[in-house]
């Protein structure tokens, strides 16, 4: 089997392993040489993961307990594979489980795969042998180069760890496998060395190693590798060989299969390159190490570092490693040492604390209890704000665009720094779990560095110049409006609010920033930050309060632009406020809400469609603009993807977002909560609940929590407007109405984010002409737009543009000016007259 997403799931592999353990006892003469399984962790819990170890080693331990007990029992042999990197620590921990296991005495079939492009592979095979010889066991190890490269390449650069943890070169991989083979050969008293292979390189160096051909096995998969290995036998027939064979239905053993193709019909493959009649043997089995040792670099030029994904121009946020056990408990500590500061939280003005004004309470929502006080600014005060603000304007519009540019990377450095501490702000005040918050940082990080990079490109210093008639010279400059109003929502209380204020700044405006009453701790955490950062004290203000003071600063005479993401409603209420001032009309840059559906057609492989629509729809608690609000299933596959979407949420962990195996978090207020379980009760009127994840009496009855559910509804019209959590609506469609399902979509006036599923390419392409949305979503997960990757913004009711972390961000934050210049006014075309050949 492969990934188990629910519980389910994770029994029915459990069965197929346990029935094909007792299958081979019972058909012992039916098979010839040493027989035996090999074991897919991930299929035994849909939530082998580090962060949820606590849940799932024990109940892994328990099903490995009982494999490996018939296995002993009836001289089969059982190893454990290896899956991606981040699995590994809980593999090693139910691994030694079982070495300890008194009842597993004396059996040598217990084994586990290495495989050798991850960088620690010698010091696994170290860790093993230390644990064989402390619980005195022989173990089998079976050798792989590995069958997951491209994923950890991909995963390392969006996760933005330091490094790879597998080799960019597949060179250094055959090295390390030889350097493996050498070491586990030289423990064969304790060790049972399996050597899964197919290149003929490979085979030869390994019976250089140990002529005896004694205490080892070759293993080849089947249907593969028969050329090489009959040769072989042929030859000697003592070589051992044994075949591993995949077992199962067609629908589970297509990921792997896909796997193994990839692997072997790469352009480096030794099994591809032998049937290639146009290389040379010679150079199929040139000796790798010399080509290594003549190697400059030993990392692959064409893939950089994570840090350096996005090229010179701007280096990529260091995310945290949540599957790096060292890194976690770091983490861990220096978040037990965070004391959030009781004293009062206070606008900024000026680079001054305002300490008059109303005090209203601070909430954490997990609890639902006071943890501050915030002191909300005084409405008699606002014209003093403008006032700093227009000495703000003169002095940083002042600046050259290099100068903005490197106070926006030093906020970026400044927010790296205090990431730790930023993140257990967002996790008190706003809800977010750990995971969220690190997201939150980095994306404000990102955007500090891609506008930097952005202003450098677009702010050209003495104008750009335009291609003109000869004897004339036009130049085209990009200039800061004056003053922008950047009202941020409180569901992402550090990205959003970086976003809109950098951008800003970097055009030359100065800023007031309006954050959300919820996370006004937070925003001043943020706002110090830029402030010790070299930006000048009169370009940004912080100003705290409820709608009525953001009201009243959009409502000024001295705005020049409007920053806004929040509700649909409240953009339309400052669009006319502006559109009703006396005067020139500021700008107005607005992203609002979205109806946001994903749909899904039969050819869709439904363990992927699953866990896109569970983080798209679940993610954050749901308190996204981008979440999935609506999955529209093709019938033929809406039982089964129902199902499967019901089990995955059972294993979905509600909770306290300071715990590190928390999924979703608390709703950000009472308010949200009474409103969401409102939309709860007329669904259950008119549509059929699906599933809800579960959820303690404790969190009922203390903080904001709002359990994940999921209901099936008649059609689209059903939903008037969007309803902001953990709630998803599924409707079932017919092939042959996808235009409809499509104008359906249209028609509700959002057009924010969108996603499809899909295996067929020409309805892909149809579905993504179709539909009127700022954000396409293919086969994947519909919220997480990364910074210059993924520009995010809607259109219709859905927001004015232009999108966040985009090229043409920038410049609505600015007015264009041409300069243009009859440089024959002084008296001739000197450039023409003196042209030559």
């Amino acid at each position: 089997g492969e990934g188990a997403r629910t519980f389910e799931d994770a029994e029915r592999y459990f069965a197929n392993y346990k029935n094909a353990l007792e299958e081979l006892a019972a058909n012992k003469n039916a098979v010839s040489k040493k027989h035996g399984i090999s074991v897919k962790l991930s299929a035994l819990h849909p939530r082998f993961e580090y962060l949820h170890r606590e849940d799932c080693v024990p109940a892994l331990t328990e099903k490995l307990e009982l494999l490996c007990g018939i296995a002993a029992k009836n001289k089969l042999t059982l190893t454990i594979d290896s899956e991606e990197v981040a699995r590994i620590y809980p593999t090693l921990q139910i691994f030694e489980n079982l070495l300890q296991n008194a009842d597993l005495e004396g059996w040598q079939g217990l084994g586990m795969v290495v495989q050798a492009y991850h960088k620690a592979a010698p010091d696994l095979i170290n860790l093993l042998v230390k644990k064989a010889r402390q619980y005195d066991r022989k173990i089998q190890i079976r050798l792989v180069k590995g069958a997951y490269w491209d994923s950890e390449i991909k995963h390392a650069q969006i996760e933005g760890h330091k490094n790879y943890p597998v080799y960019t070169r597949k060179e250094n991989t055959d090295l390390s496998y030889l350097v493996c083979a050498q070491k586990l050969l030289e423990l064969r008293d304790i060790l049972y060395p399996m050597f899964g292979t197919h290149n003929a390189h490979t085979v030869a160096t390994i019976l250089d190693m140990a002529p005896d051909k004694k205490g080892y096995e070759f293993q080849k998969l089947y249907g593969m590798g028969d050329a090489l290995f009959n040769h072989l036998n042929k030859k000697d027939s003592s070589i051992p060989v044994c075949v591993y064979a995949p077992v199962g239905p067609h629908e589970d053993l297509l990921p792997y299969l896909v796997r193994r193709m990839l692997e072997n019909g790469a352009n480096s493959s030794f099994v591809n390159q032998i049937y290639k009649k146009d290389i040379a043997v010679e150079d199929i089995v040139q000796d790798f190490v010399s080509v290594i040792r003549i190697r400059e670099s030993h990392t692959h030029p064409k893939i950089p570092l994570p840090s350096n994904i996005y090229g010179a121009g701007r280096k990529n946020s260091e995310g945290l490693n949540f599957d790096d056990p060292t890194e976690m408990e770091s983490f861990a500590q220096n978040q037990s040492l965070m004391r959030l500061d009781k004293k009062k939280t206070t606008s900024i003005v000026n680079g001054k604390e305002v300490t008059k004004g109303t005090n209203e309470p601070t909430i954490n929502p997990a609890l639902n209890e006071n943890i501050g006080e915030v002191v909300t600014f005084p409405k008699d005060k606002i014209d003093d704000v403008f006032q700093t603000a227009e000495t703000g304007h003169k002095i940083l519009s002042a600046l050259t665009t290099e100068q903005r540019a490197k106070i926006l990377e030093k906020i970026a450095d400044q927010l790296e720094n205090n990431r730790d501490k930023l993140i257990h702000l967002c996790v008190t005040e706003a809800g977010r779990t750990v995971q969220d918050a690190d997201s939150e940082v980095r994306e404000a990080i990102d955007f500090c560095r891609y506008y930097a990079m952005r202003g450098r490109q677009d702010f050209v210093e003495k104008g750009r110049a335009l291609i003109s008639p000869t004897g004339e010279k036009n130049l085209y400059h990009l200039t800061g409006r004056g003053i922008f109003v950047c009202i941020s929502p409180w569901n992402f209380p550090i990205a959003i609010f970086t976003g809109q204020i950098v951008a800003a700044l970097m055009a030359g405006n100065a800023v007031i920033a309006k954050p959300a009453e919820q996370t006004p701790m937070t925003a001043h955490a943020v706002i110090k930050i830029m402030l010790s950062a070299g930006l000048p004290k009169q370009a940004l203000s912080l100003v705290l309060g409820d709608g009525d003071v953001g009201a009243m600063l959009v409502d000024h005479p001295k705005v020049d632009g409007v920053a806004f993401t929040g509700s649909t409603r409240a953009a339309k209420a400052i669009n006319k406020s502006l559109a009703d001032r006396e005067g020139a009309i500021p700008q107005l840059i607005a992203e609002t809400g979205g109806q946001n559906a994903m749909i899904v057609d039969s050819s869709a492989l439904t363990e992927q469609v699953v866990d896109d629509v569970i983080n798209s729809a679940f993610g954050s608690a749901g308190q996204r603009c981008s979440a999935c609000r609506v999955l529209f299933l093709q019938d033929d596959i809406a039982d089964q993807t129902i199902n499967m979407i019901a089990g995955a949420m059972q294993s979905l962990k509600v909770g306290d977002p300071k715990n590190l195996d928390t999924d979703v978090g608390p709703l950000i207020d009472e308010e949200s909560q009474m409103r969401l379980q409102h939309h709860k009760t007329k669904l259950d009127g008119y549509g059929q609940k699906i599933a809800q994840a579960p959820l303690t009496p404790e969190q009922k009855a203390k903080g904001c929590f709002f359990a994940p559910v999921a209901y099936e509804i008649p059609n689209l019209q059903y939903l008037d407007r969007e309803h902001f959590g953990p709630i998803l609506h599924v409707i079932r469609y017919a092939a042959k109405d996808i235009d409809t399902v499509l104008q359906e979509i249209n028609e509700t006036g959002y057009g924010l984010t969108f996603g499809v599923h899909s295996r067929i390419q020409s309805f892909i392409n149809h579905v993504v002409d179709h539909i009127n949305v700022g954000n396409v979503y293919v086969n994947k997960s519909t919220i997480g737009a990364v910074v210059g990757v993924q520009p995010f913004g809607g259109r219709g009711l859905s927001g004015t543009g232009p999108k966040a972390g985009g090229p043409q961000y920038l410049r609505a934050f600015a007015t264009e000016k041409v300069v243009s210049t009859d440089i024959t006014a002084s008296g001739g075309n000197t450039s023409l007259v003196m042209l030559g050949d």
